[in-house]
Protein backbone atom coordinates (compact mmCIF):
# COMPACT_ATOMS: atom_id res chain seq x y z
CA UNK A 1 0.00 0.00 0.00
CA UNK A 2 1.48 3.20 -0.89
CA UNK A 3 2.45 5.87 1.45
CA UNK A 4 0.38 9.59 1.02
CA UNK A 5 3.68 12.07 0.46
CA UNK A 6 3.26 15.24 2.84
CA UNK A 7 4.74 18.37 2.00
CA UNK A 8 3.64 21.99 0.91
CA UNK A 9 1.31 22.68 -2.30
CA UNK A 10 2.41 25.33 -4.25
CA UNK A 11 -0.74 27.35 -3.53
CA UNK A 12 0.52 26.81 0.19
CA UNK A 13 4.01 28.68 -0.61
CA UNK A 14 2.93 31.14 -2.44
CA UNK A 15 0.98 32.37 0.27
CA UNK A 16 3.56 32.40 2.60
CA UNK A 17 5.83 34.54 -0.17
CA UNK A 18 3.30 36.94 -0.19
CA UNK A 19 2.84 37.11 3.76
CA UNK A 20 6.72 37.08 3.37
CA UNK A 21 6.61 40.43 1.18
CA UNK A 22 4.28 42.07 2.86
CA UNK A 23 6.26 42.22 5.95
CA UNK A 24 9.44 43.05 4.09
CA UNK A 25 7.22 45.97 2.62
CA UNK A 26 5.88 46.84 6.11
CA UNK A 27 9.06 47.14 7.61
CA UNK A 28 10.91 49.13 4.69
CA UNK A 29 8.09 51.40 4.82
CA UNK A 30 8.35 51.83 8.70
CA UNK A 31 12.18 52.47 8.30
CA UNK A 32 11.54 55.21 5.48
CA UNK A 33 8.85 57.10 7.78
CA UNK A 34 11.21 56.97 10.63
CA UNK A 35 13.88 58.55 8.41
CA UNK A 36 11.54 61.39 7.03
CA UNK A 37 10.63 62.03 11.32
CA UNK A 38 14.15 62.67 11.85
CA UNK A 39 14.79 64.43 8.52
CA UNK A 40 11.66 66.58 9.19
CA UNK A 41 13.10 67.43 12.89
CA UNK A 42 16.32 68.64 11.62
CA UNK A 43 14.82 70.51 9.11
CA UNK A 44 12.78 72.26 12.30
CA UNK A 45 15.86 72.84 14.41
CA UNK A 46 16.90 75.09 11.44
CA UNK A 47 13.71 76.98 10.74
CA UNK A 48 13.46 77.43 14.93
CA UNK A 49 16.63 79.91 15.21
CA UNK A 50 15.87 82.38 12.20
CA UNK A 51 12.18 82.58 14.73
CA UNK A 52 14.39 83.16 17.71
CA UNK A 53 16.58 85.62 16.07
CA UNK A 54 13.96 87.79 15.10
CA UNK A 55 11.47 86.96 17.73
CA UNK A 56 14.02 88.65 19.88
CA UNK A 57 14.92 91.48 17.77
CA UNK A 58 11.46 92.71 17.91
CA UNK A 59 11.25 92.30 21.75
CA UNK A 60 14.11 94.04 22.76
CA UNK A 61 15.89 95.80 19.60
CA UNK A 62 19.17 93.31 20.36
CA UNK A 63 20.56 90.27 18.80
CA UNK A 64 20.39 87.09 21.77
CA UNK A 65 23.46 86.39 23.01
CA UNK A 66 25.12 89.88 21.46
CA UNK A 67 22.26 92.19 23.58
CA UNK A 68 24.39 94.45 25.91
CA UNK A 69 21.01 94.93 28.11
CA UNK A 70 20.40 90.92 28.50
CA UNK A 71 20.04 91.82 32.89
CA UNK A 72 17.24 94.41 31.61
CA UNK A 73 15.67 92.60 28.39
CA UNK A 74 14.82 89.32 29.58
CA UNK A 75 15.79 88.56 32.88
CA UNK A 76 17.94 89.93 35.63
CA UNK A 77 19.58 86.46 36.67
CA UNK A 78 20.91 85.95 32.13
CA UNK A 79 24.59 86.02 31.86
CA UNK A 80 26.53 89.29 30.19
CA UNK A 81 28.28 87.91 27.10
CA UNK A 82 32.19 89.28 27.31
CA UNK A 83 33.69 87.13 24.71
CA UNK A 84 35.61 86.87 22.45
CA UNK A 85 34.35 90.35 20.77
CA UNK A 86 32.06 93.09 21.09
CA UNK A 87 29.23 93.20 22.90
CA UNK A 88 26.04 95.02 21.16
CA UNK A 89 27.81 95.15 17.83
CA UNK A 90 25.15 93.71 16.12
CA UNK A 91 26.96 90.42 15.62
CA UNK A 92 26.65 86.95 17.07
CA UNK A 93 30.34 86.42 17.80
CA UNK A 94 32.15 82.64 19.01
CA UNK A 95 32.39 79.42 17.12
CA UNK A 96 28.86 77.52 16.49
CA UNK A 97 29.83 75.09 19.14
CA UNK A 98 31.43 76.82 21.76
CA UNK A 99 31.76 75.96 25.15
CA UNK A 100 33.22 78.63 26.58
CA UNK A 101 30.53 79.99 28.70
CA UNK A 102 31.48 84.00 28.47
CA UNK A 103 30.88 83.66 24.69
CA UNK A 104 28.04 85.36 23.11
CA UNK A 105 27.49 82.00 20.88
CA UNK A 106 27.13 79.99 23.86
CA UNK A 107 24.76 82.33 25.66
CA UNK A 108 22.77 82.74 23.09
CA UNK A 109 20.74 80.06 24.27
CA UNK A 110 20.13 81.38 27.72
CA UNK A 111 19.14 84.91 26.20
CA UNK A 112 16.28 83.10 24.11
CA UNK A 113 14.73 80.77 26.50
CA UNK A 114 14.63 83.53 29.19
CA UNK A 115 13.06 85.67 26.53
CA UNK A 116 10.28 82.80 26.52
CA UNK A 117 11.19 82.15 22.89
CA UNK A 118 12.76 78.84 22.76
CA UNK A 119 12.62 75.58 25.63
CA UNK A 120 15.60 74.54 27.89
CA UNK A 121 17.65 74.84 30.69
CA UNK A 122 18.53 78.42 31.71
CA UNK A 123 21.29 77.60 33.61
CA UNK A 124 24.66 77.19 31.57
CA UNK A 125 26.46 74.91 34.34
CA UNK A 126 23.36 72.42 33.25
CA UNK A 127 24.22 69.41 32.01
CA UNK A 128 21.36 69.54 29.18
CA UNK A 129 21.94 73.57 28.64
CA UNK A 130 23.63 73.13 25.38
CA UNK A 131 20.87 72.00 23.19
CA UNK A 132 21.32 68.59 20.47
CA UNK A 133 19.33 67.67 17.26
CA UNK A 134 17.03 64.69 16.78
CA UNK A 135 19.82 62.52 16.33
CA UNK A 136 22.17 63.40 19.22
CA UNK A 137 24.28 65.90 17.49
CA UNK A 138 25.49 69.66 18.78
CA UNK A 139 23.45 72.54 17.22
CA UNK A 140 24.57 75.55 17.55
CA UNK A 141 24.78 79.40 15.82
CA UNK A 142 27.67 82.07 14.82
CA UNK A 143 28.70 84.44 12.00
CA UNK A 144 30.74 84.51 8.96
CA UNK A 145 33.50 86.67 9.90
CA UNK A 146 35.85 84.85 11.59
CA UNK A 147 34.09 81.89 12.68
CA UNK A 148 32.95 80.38 9.43
CA UNK A 149 32.46 76.93 10.18
CA UNK A 150 32.68 76.17 6.18
CA UNK A 151 35.04 77.92 3.48
CA UNK A 152 33.44 80.55 1.60
CA UNK A 153 29.93 80.59 3.80
CA UNK A 154 28.29 83.61 3.90
CA UNK A 155 25.38 85.18 5.82
CA UNK A 156 24.45 86.96 9.09
CA UNK A 157 24.28 83.85 10.85
CA UNK A 158 24.93 80.56 10.20
CA UNK A 159 23.45 77.76 11.90
CA UNK A 160 25.36 74.24 12.17
CA UNK A 161 23.63 70.99 13.15
CA UNK A 162 26.50 68.13 13.61
CA UNK A 163 26.28 64.25 13.47
CA UNK A 164 23.94 64.07 10.38
CA UNK A 165 23.98 60.94 8.28
CA UNK A 166 25.15 61.59 4.57
CA UNK A 167 21.43 60.36 3.46
CA UNK A 168 19.61 62.85 5.64
CA UNK A 169 22.20 65.81 4.98
CA UNK A 170 21.30 65.23 1.42
CA UNK A 171 17.19 65.43 2.21
CA UNK A 172 18.33 68.36 4.00
CA UNK A 173 19.76 69.96 1.62
CA UNK A 174 16.89 69.10 -0.66
CA UNK A 175 14.48 70.49 1.76
CA UNK A 176 15.89 73.73 2.51
CA UNK A 177 17.82 74.45 -0.44
CA UNK A 178 19.25 73.55 -4.41
CA UNK A 179 19.73 69.54 -3.56
CA UNK A 180 23.46 70.51 -4.11
CA UNK A 181 25.46 70.23 -0.49
CA UNK A 182 28.67 72.32 -1.94
CA UNK A 183 26.61 75.74 -3.01
CA UNK A 184 23.45 77.54 -1.87
CA UNK A 185 22.17 78.59 1.70
CA UNK A 186 22.96 75.11 2.63
CA UNK A 187 26.28 73.12 2.79
CA UNK A 188 27.69 69.77 4.18
CA UNK A 189 31.71 69.77 5.17
CA UNK A 190 33.15 66.79 7.65
CA UNK A 191 33.08 65.99 11.23
CA UNK A 192 33.28 69.67 13.25
CA UNK A 193 37.22 70.63 13.77
CA UNK A 194 38.46 73.67 15.13
CA UNK A 195 39.10 75.02 11.71
CA UNK A 196 36.66 75.79 8.18
CA UNK A 197 35.90 72.87 6.33
CA UNK A 198 35.42 72.91 2.46
CA UNK A 199 31.87 72.09 1.44
CA UNK A 200 31.14 68.78 -0.32
CA UNK A 201 29.55 67.82 -3.25
CA UNK A 202 26.08 65.91 -2.73
CA UNK A 203 27.86 63.28 -5.28
CA UNK A 204 30.88 62.96 -2.77
CA UNK A 205 28.44 62.36 0.32
CA UNK A 206 28.46 58.68 1.77
CA UNK A 207 24.99 58.02 3.38
CA UNK A 208 26.46 55.99 6.69
CA UNK A 209 29.14 58.70 7.33
CA UNK A 210 28.19 61.94 9.73
CA UNK A 211 29.08 65.48 8.31
CA UNK A 212 28.52 68.78 9.37
CA UNK A 213 25.67 70.52 8.11
CA UNK A 214 24.71 74.29 8.01
CA UNK A 215 22.18 76.79 6.96
CA UNK A 216 23.65 80.36 6.36
CA UNK A 217 20.91 82.89 7.20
Amino acid sequence: MKQKQSGFTLIEIAIVLVIIGLLLGGVLKGQELINSAKVKNLATDFKNIPLYIYGYQDKYRALPGDDKSVTTHASASAVLASTPGTVGNGIIEGTWDSTTDTDESFLFWQHVRYAGLAPGATDITAAEYLPTNSVGGALGITNSGTNVPITGMRGSYIVCSDSIAGKFAKQLDTTLDDSNTATGSVQVTTAATSSAGAAIATSAIVDDTTYLVCMSL
